[in-house]
């Protein structure tokens, strides 16, 4: 089917509802808002408190449904990806997301939100293939209340000659906010930033400083020690781009079986989340001594990961 044929009837899906009106599972709470901030080392003292806040970046995390998800997505989005399948641009990645921020959430706000498809753009063609970004829009309420938008986009796409649309890692979202720690990756440099007046470090990379809002910052590169602080393991979905990494001693499948996931903290102090190798995912325990490494998981894309010590 030529573009001219299919874009109006994508274009056509513009404005309507990708999913019926949603209920948070749970109100917006402070034992919620102390795990994010525990996680993220996130210590702003407005996130505390009787006058407590909760983050604005888990915005999203209200509207999660969890394992068991949520039901109400309309017809119109099942119809337009059925669309997009049908012409071949069946292959699909994610690409970016923004938010905005309108109202502060706090602890015993209600949640509601929708969605919409906002936009379908012309036919793009990417180094991946030719395709459309796809663009939906999610506002979300408390207590009736708009408190934010999600926009999340991606390409469906119909891949390049001569490249495989799979089994690909997704993509990491590279912005110009952290474009420079996706640099020191290139490099095998895992960068911290620094804040310019107080010092302090911080990971994952942000605007500003947590501590005392400075928007100035430098980079220190990190050591490249630390210890498993917790840790997660994958079993569920099965996604082959995820296995044969580090096969054997790991117990890693080739189909993507079991793989462990850790929040690392760093020698610096800071933590992150990266997977954990080197042992089979059922001997990953809390306060393992790990070192960081750089994995190549394909022609294009290379991820700090880390090694249990001694391992391998």
């Amino acid at each position: 089917m030529s573009e001219d044929e299919l874009y109006p009837r994508l274009k056509a899906y513009e404005g309507r509802s990708a999913s019926a009106s949603g209920v948070g599972k749970d109100p917006v709470n402070e034992p919620m808002i102390r795990h994010w901030c525990e996680v993220m080392g996130d210590r702003n003292p407005a996130y505390e408190g009787p006058d407590a806040i909760a983050p604005p970046t888990m915005l999203q995390a209200w509207t999660m449904g969890g394992l068991s998800g949520h039901t109400g997505r309309t017809g119109a989005h099942d119809e337009l990806f059925a669309l997009l399948d049908g012409a071949g641009f069946a292959a699909v990645v994610a690409t970016d997301c923004e938010q905005a921020y309108l109202r502060p959430l706090r602890p015993g706000h209600r949640i509601t939100f929708d969605s919409v498809i906002e936009t379908v753009s012309p036919r793009k063609t990417t180094k991946l293939g030719t395709g459309y970004f796809v663009t939906t829009r999610m506002d979300i309420r408390a207590d009736g209340e708009l408190a934010g938008t999600h926009r999340f986009r991606i390409l469906k796409y119909a891949p390049a000659a001569g490249r495989r649309p799979g089994p690909r890692r997704p993509r990491p979202v590279v912005n110009r906010d952290n474009a420079g720690f996706w640099e020191g990756v290139a490099g095998h440099r895992l960068l911290i930033q620094r804040c310019a007046s107080c010092a302090r470090l911080r990971f994952p990379w942000l605007l500003g400083c947590g501590a005392c809002g400075s928007a100035e910052w430098d980079t220190v590169e990190a050591e490249g020690s630390g210890t498993v602080y917790s840790y997660v393991v994958m079993h569920h979905p099965r996604f082959p781009a995820f296995g044969g990494a580090d096969e054997g001693p790991d117990g890693v499948d080739a189909d993507g079986g079991p793989y462990a996931v850790g929040l690392i903290e760093l020698a610096e102090g800071v933590r992150m989340v990266s997977n954990v190798i080197g042992v089979p995912y059922d001997k990953v325990r809390i306060g393992m001594p790990v070192r960081l490494e750089f994995m190549r998981a394909d022609e294009e894309l290379e991820l700090p990961v880390f090694r249990v010590a001694g391992a391998g």
